[in-house]
């Protein structure tokens, strides 16, 4: 997958209500709440343009249940995906529009991912210098997932603990 950085879209915002709207459609018993989450969710920020949904389930084994209506808007369903009590859905294949993230209710990742949202959006200079680490990471990780993801960790990790705290 191509891993690209690019300036803040406007449109992010309506592409996730859109995505909102189509995955309520879907009826799928149990969903407490759909989250806009990542760096599109985050104005001025510069971003991968793929945009990160945050469902609050009541169940998993519900959402597992209705793998083919996932499915039938477009998303690989992934299962757990390296992170044990997520669900994990992809939209668009190698040119990735969309993610979902799903966590039960009471999952302690929902906070987490919440938290640095707003963290970042209240914090005008930390944002912009993560904006930056962004690009820079990108720049030279030679479009591998892991070595974007290693090179941005410290940064989150350290500005995530910082929030939580607040």
């Amino acid at each position: 997958m191509k891993i690209e950085v690019v300036s803040y879209r406007p449109e992010w915002s309506v592409a996730f209500e859109r995505e909102k709207e189509a995955i309520l459609a879907l009826d799928i018993a149990g969903i407490a709440n759909i989250h806009h989450i990542g760096s599109t969710a985050v104005e001025l920020l510069s971003a991968k343009p793929i945009i990160d949904i945050m469902i609050e389930a009541q169940s998993l084994e519900g959402l597992d249940l209705n793998k083919d209506k996932f499915e039938s808007i477009g998303y690989e369903v992934m299962g757990e995906f390296g992170m044990e009590g997520r669900r994990y859905y992809r939209k668009g294949g190698e040119n990735r529009t969309h993610q979902i993230h799903a966590f039960k209710t009471s999952d302690p990742n929902l906070a987490r991912h919440l938290v640095f949202r707003d963290y970042l959006k209240q914090n005008p200079s930390i944002r912009n210098e993560y904006g930056e680490l962004k690009i820079q990471v990108a720049s030279t990780c030679e479009h591998d997932i892991e070595r974007y993801c290693d090179g941005k960790n410290d940064f989150i990790k350290f500005h995530e603990a910082r929030a939580l705290k607040r």
